[in-house]
């Protein structure tokens, strides 16, 4: 059974060669984002729109700090509790992807804006 398995998940991603693979590793909320622009752009952002993951090792409030850019806009960073496995895979140049997953009018900065977080395979 485990050899059918492995050779139908072969089949498949021969199949996607031409598309890209991605699996998702976290969703999180965005944090800081009372912060910096995210309100500047509150009505132009819309779920499912790419954000750009940059990592700032030498962020002198968390080495494993990692800022979340929509269009060369600062929006805020991926959480504290949340950023050291990410961190890590950047820091060994896996290539990752992030979008907006969800919006809210909430008051709650911690839950205006959700994104997920995507490897490429």
């Amino acid at each position: 059974m485990r050899f059918l398995l492995t050779i139908s998940l072969c089949l498949w991603l021969a199949g996607a060669q031409a598309e890209s693979v991605r699996m998702l590793v976290q969703n999180s909320p965005l944090a800081g984002s009372q912060y910096y622009a995210l309100n500047n752009f509150w009505t132009t952002i819309k779920v499912g729109d790419a954000l750009s993951l940059i990592r700032e090792p030498g962020n002198r409030h968390d080495r494993n700090a990692i800022r979340v850019e929509w269009r060369g806009h600062k929006l805020g960073y991926v959480p504290r509790a949340e950023n050291r496995a990410v961190a890590a895979a950047m820091d060994a140049g896996d290539r990752l992807t992030a979008r907006v997953s969800s919006l809210s009018d909430n008051k709650n900065p911690w839950q205006r804006l959700a994104f997920e977080v995507f490897v490429e395979l």
